[in-house]
């Protein structure tokens, strides 16, 4: 479908951030290496923590209303959902740092589609929006780089 709705967009992205941490969670539990089984729980628990995030945005008490009911038309339906779909059945769990390289690049194809959106955006409230969102995930990048270092050095 060519015409979406921001709305569509973000609920996308909370589901995506509930199949990654369910993934984590999965890989975990069945987990050999204890630095990795920690290091994915954590991812797990930083997942739920932005699906969470998200789905404030859709409540309905939610000071985005309207910025969520704009349409925007996309001929390529989400440039980047293709990318990040592959990734949580892809995960390489040898090492802490292989853990960290799939979630990163979750994050900043994540911080790319948003971005992306800001750049097409129809107004300003959407484009701050979405730089809103693109900027949080620069932090979240930074974040798990800081905090999987310290379990690596743990």
């Amino acid at each position: 479908m060519r015409f979406h709705q921001v709305r569509e967009l973000v609920d996308w992205a909370a589901d995506y951030h509930a199949r990654l941490a369910e993934q984590y969670s999965r890989l975990a539990a069945t987990g050999d290496d204890e630095r990795v089984r920690m290091a994915l729980k954590y991812l797990a628990e930083r997942e739920l923590k932005l699906q969470a995030d998200l789905l404030g945005y859709l409540s309905d008490g939610s000071d985005h209303g309207d910025v969520l009911n704009t349409w925007f038309d996309d001929p390529n339906d989400f440039p980047h959902p293709p990318v990040l779909e592959r990734l949580p059945e892809g995960i390489e769990v040898e090492s802490v740092q292989s853990v960290l390289a799939t979630a990163l690049t979750a994050h900043r194809t994540l911080q790319d589609l948003y971005a992306h959106r800001a750049d097409l955006a129809g107004g300003n409230h959407e484009k701050e929006f979405f730089e809103a969102l693109s900027k949080g995930h620069e932090g979240e990048v930074r974040r798990l780089v800081r905090n999987m270092q310290r379990l690596e050095d743990y």
